[in-house]
Parts: C-alpha cells; sequence; structure tokens
C-alpha cells in the first residue's frame, strides 16, 4: 500500500518524462503522434487502476486513520518530511483525479486539440496529474505547497498553447491570480510551521491549534484562506474563472473544474479546520458570507449569459455556475460542523462528477456546431438537439438537470447537507446570521434551476421550419469517455452512504482534534 501511494504520486511525474523520450520502433504506430497519445493513455490507465486497487485495499472500517504512509526525512534543517498518506477525505479526490485525467486522455486520443506537439501536450497532462495527486496525498505543509504550485505551468500552458481565442490573456490572467494567492499562503504556512516548530499535518492536526495562539491562528488563516479562495475559486477572486474555462481546450476545461478548484477547498478542511480552528471561528461568518455572495453572483451571471440576445458563451456559463457550486462547498466548510463539512466534500465530488461531464458535452456541440454561443445555437427558435442528436441532447439535459441539484443525482445531496450544517452551525457561530446564509443560498438553488432549464429548454429543443439537418450524434469514443461520469452521478445520488461513509469518520477526527 506504502509503495502503491508513492507511484500514484510518482507515476504521472515519470510518465510525463517518458513521453518527451522517443518512442521505441516497435511502439510507434501509424505515426509517433499516435503513439505518444496512446503513451498519455496507458500511463494515466495504469494510474486509475492503481489508485483503485489503492481504494480496494483501504481499510473501510477505520477512515478516519491515516493509510498507506510513507515518512522520510527530506530537509532535516527545516524538520520538512516526504510524508505521504490517505484517509477517508482524500481517498475519493485521488480516484476522482485519477478518472478524470484518464477519460481526458482518452478523449485526446481521438479528439486532440489544435496546437503544437502532441508529446508536449500528453506530458503537461501528466505533470498536471502528478502535482494534483501529490496535493491530496502529502502531509507536509511545504510539501503541499510544492505540490499545489506545480499544477499552475501545465494548465498555464495548455491554456495558452492550445486554448481558443483570449488564450494568452486567459492565461495570464489565470498564472497572475494564481501565483499572488499563493505567495500570500506560503507566507501562513511558514508562520504556522515556525511557531509550532513542526510542517507536518497530522501532528498539527491532532494538536488542534493549542500550541498556537488565538492572533497566530487568525493572521495564518486569513494569509492561507486568500490562496486557497483564488484556487476554489471564492467571490469576488473568481473572476480568471470565466476566462480561462472560455479560453481552455475541451479537456482543460474538464481538468480545471473537476479537479483544481477542488485543491482549494481541500486545503480548507485538511489544513485550517483543524490547526487553527480559533482562526476558523473567527472568519468562518466572513467565509460563509462570501460563500452565499458567489452563489447568488454566479446564479445571476448565468440568468445573464442564458436570456435571449446576450450572446452568451456555454461554456462561460458553466464557468459562472462553478463559482455558484463552491459557494456551496465554502457555506458547508464555515458552518464547521461535520454534517456541513461532509455536505463540501459529497459536493466537491459531485461537482467534478457533474460539471467535468457538462464541459466535456459542451465541447462536442461546439465541435460539431464551430461555435459555443447561444444565441448562434439556439437561432430563432432552437437549436433542437433533441432532433439532430438525440443522444447528445439528453446527455445534455440529464448533465443539467445534475447541476440543478435533482434528489437521486449526486449534485442533491452536498448542497443539501451544507444548508443543514448552515442551518445549525458550530457552538459559538451566530445562528441568526447563518439562518440567514442558509435561506439565500436556497434561493440560489432556484436561481440555479431558472438558468439550468432555460439553457436546455434554448439548445436542446425548438423546432425549425425546415427539417432540422441531423449533426453527429454521440461518438464511440465520447461515449466510452462520458459514460463513466454520468453513471457516477447516479450511482453517489442514488447510495451516498459510499461516500458520506469514507469522510464522516475522518471529518469527525479533524473537528475533535484528532480523535477518533
Amino acid at each position: 500500500m506504502q509503495f502503491l501511494l508513492a507511484f500514484v504520486v510518482v507515476g504521472p511525474l515519470i510518465g510525463a518524462v517518458a513521453a518527451l523520450l522517443p518512442a521505441p520502433p516497435g511502439l510507434k504506430g501509424r505515426s509517433p503522434d499516435q503513439a505518444v497519445l496512446r503513451h498519455g493513455v496507458t500511463v494515466t490507465g495504469v494510474i486509475l487502476l492503481a489508485t483503485l486497487v489503492l481504494a480496494a485495499g483501504f481499510d473501510h472500517d477505520h477512515p478516519s486513520k491515516m493509510q498507506a504512509t510513507t515518512d522520510i526525512s527530506w530537509i532535516p534543517a527545516l524538520d520538512v518530511r516526504i510524508h505521504l498518506g490517505i484517509d477517508g477525505i482524500s481517498l475519493p479526490l485521488l480516484v476522482l483525479t485519477a478518472l478524470l485525467t484518464f477519460l481526458c486522455a482518452l478523449y485526446s486520443y481521438f479528439k486532440l486539440p489544435e496546437g503544437p506537439s502532441p508529446k508536449a501536450f500528453v506530458a503537461l497532462v501528466l505533470l498536471l496529474e502528478s502535482g494534483t495527486l501529490a496535493t491530496f496525498a502529502v502531509l507536509d505543509l511545504i510539501l503541499f505547497f510544492l505540490a499545489f504550485e506545480m499544477v499552475l505551468i501545465p494548465m498555464y500552458f495548455l491554456i495558452a498553447r492550445w486554448g481558443g481565442a483570449g488564450r494568452q490573456a486567459a492565461a495570464w490572467k489565470f498564472i497572475l491570480y494564481t501565483l499572488l494567492g499563493s505567495v500570500v499562503m506560503l507566507l501562513g504556512l511558514l508562520l504556522i510551521g515556525l511557531k509550532s516548530g513542526t510542517f507536518d499535518m497530522v501532528a498539527l492536526a491532532t494538536d488542534n491549534g493549542r500550541g498556537l495562539t488565538s492572533s497566530v491562528q487568525v493572521t495564518a488563516v486569513l494569509a492561507i484562506g486568500i490562496g486557497l479562495a483564488v484556487k476554489t475559486p471564492m467571490w469576488p477572486l473568481h473572476s480568471w474563472l470565466p476566462d480561462a474555462h472560455t479560453a481552455a481546450p475541451t479537456v482543460g476545461s474538464v481538468l480545471l473544474a473537476g479537479v483544481l478548484l477542488k485543491m482549494g477547498t481541500y486545503g480548507f478542511v485538511r489544513i485550517l479546520l483543524p490547526v487553527a480552528p480559533d482562526g476558523m471561528h473567527t472568519f468562518a461568518p466572513y467565509l460563509a458570507a462570501f460563500a452565499v455572495a458567489g452563489i447568488v453572483y454566479g446564479s445571476l451571471a448565468c440568468l445573464a449569459l442564458a436570456r435571449p440576445g446576450a450572446k452568451g458563451d456555454l461554456k462561460r456559463l458553466i464557468a459562472y455556475s462553478s463559482v455558484g457550486h463552491m459557494g456551496f462547498v465554502l457555506l458547508g466548510i464555515a458552518s464547521m460542523t461535520p454534517t456541513g463539512v461532509n455536505g463540501a466534500l459529497f459536493a466537491n465530488i459531485a461537482h467534478g462528477l457533474i460539471t467535468g461531464l457538462l464541459f466535456f458535452l459542451v465541447g462536442a456541440v461546439k465541435d460539431r456546431y464551430g461555435t459555443a454561443d447561444l444565441d448562434t445555437l439556439a437561432g430563432a427558435t432552437g437549436a433542437a438537439l433533441y432532433g439532430r442528436a438525440p443522444r447528445l441532447g439528453g446527455l445534455l439535459a440529464f448533465a443539467a438537470v445534475a447541476s440543478l441539484g435533482l434528489p437521486g443525482l449526486a449534485g442533491f445531496w452536498g448542497e443539501m447537507l451544507a444548508l443543514f450544517g448552515a442551518f445549525d452551525p458550530a457552538e459559538g457561530l451566530s445562528r441568526p446570521a447563518f439562518l440567514t446564509f442558509m435561506s439565500i443560498a436556497a434561493f440560489g438553488t432556484l436561481l440555479t434551476a431558472a438558468y439550468l432549464l432555460i439553457v436546455v429548454r434554448r439548445v436542446c429543443m425548438g423546432a425549425h421550419r425546415d427539417e432540422p439537418q441531423p449533426i453527429a450524434d454521440v461518438q464511440s469514443y465520447e461515449f466510452a469517455a462520458w459514460t463513466p461520469l454520468a453513471a457516477l452521478t447516479v450511482l453517489a445520488g442514488l447510495w451516498p452512504a459510499v461516500l458520506l461513509g469514507l469522510t464522516d469518520p475522518a471529518v469527525q477526527k479533524l473537528l475533535a482534534g484528532g480523535k477518533s
């Protein structure tokens, strides 16, 4: 298990280096480009298989215990250690990352985005996967920061070199926002490490802030929280996200929404809640206020983009919807209760599955029509996707109703539990304030339903005066890439105990100061 976790983290890195080397003569296939794309599918497939074996070997009776741990001294002078481990909080995120990266590699094998060398593309995707998996597996603050930063460069190049219109400006905005947030975050992480005498996240969580004064905790939460909030992204630090999503290639958008945004919220749960509880207690009402502002703002922005005549881009609309969905995650975390935090973690996974599927589908619509502009797609009466490509239209409608939180699908449970957490927040937090936040967030769910149903009506429905021209329906490679996401959305919606059974004991332990 130790070796397996280390392999899961380091394997994509080795694969990225190998992707840049010349292919052996027997593996070139029809062309070197084909060979390197096959290499990407193989490496991400092996990593996915390794994470599934890791999940199967995980002790599900004790999900709060750190498992598959490796602990090696790296920089003795600073007491920085190569400390890896997984529990019920990080395991689902590890599997989600491996799954989405594999599906993106599979999709790219058949539909590579236009851009420079496929070698560089595959190497960047694998480097991105390694950094993301490391973020969820490391248990040292300095290592967490390095892994957190490792994903920025590959994502920058994926947007800047393989993206669409406005890609350079979007890539620069992405890198500047996230780097500025990270500089502030590093100061907060160093403050915690130097004041407590250790960078070990397990020891810090067990200490539960007892070795840190309230002022140090407040300062650390403010500094680290800004860095995490940019990556989440929390309103009003979100403005890099719509541009990045609009310009990114399809697989870039899937990985950005499905995986990278989760790194910010994971940091809140793994570091700030257990390590600086007093600081989090101070900032929880403000975090909740920003969260519900994001929920309403994201929904209103989507409604504005969805209305006829707004020239709204579908990818941009889904990007703004992510601001709203991540607002529910932050609201759950701000409640500082097991119910709210479990809801936040569930919503994280649900958002990764559903929004990943949505970006795949919108990318497919854009490929077929040559545009993602909603007015151009819908025309005077609607794009009539049900008539032109019924399977594609049906999948888009399914992903939309999953995103609006229909009971029985994955999107429902996380948002409901986050609202329950806000209904009865942790001791010491103002209940009237959180009831107000809960009411605003609940109103946000109605706005979410409104804009998603408008999108479905305009894109999927409608009748043309002429016989609608058929377009290519779901291809076999698209079916292979999208089916797992749709199936898991249904499974998580009907059987939420699978995920909550993993996260709940680990969350209870974190909030109780390291005691099971």
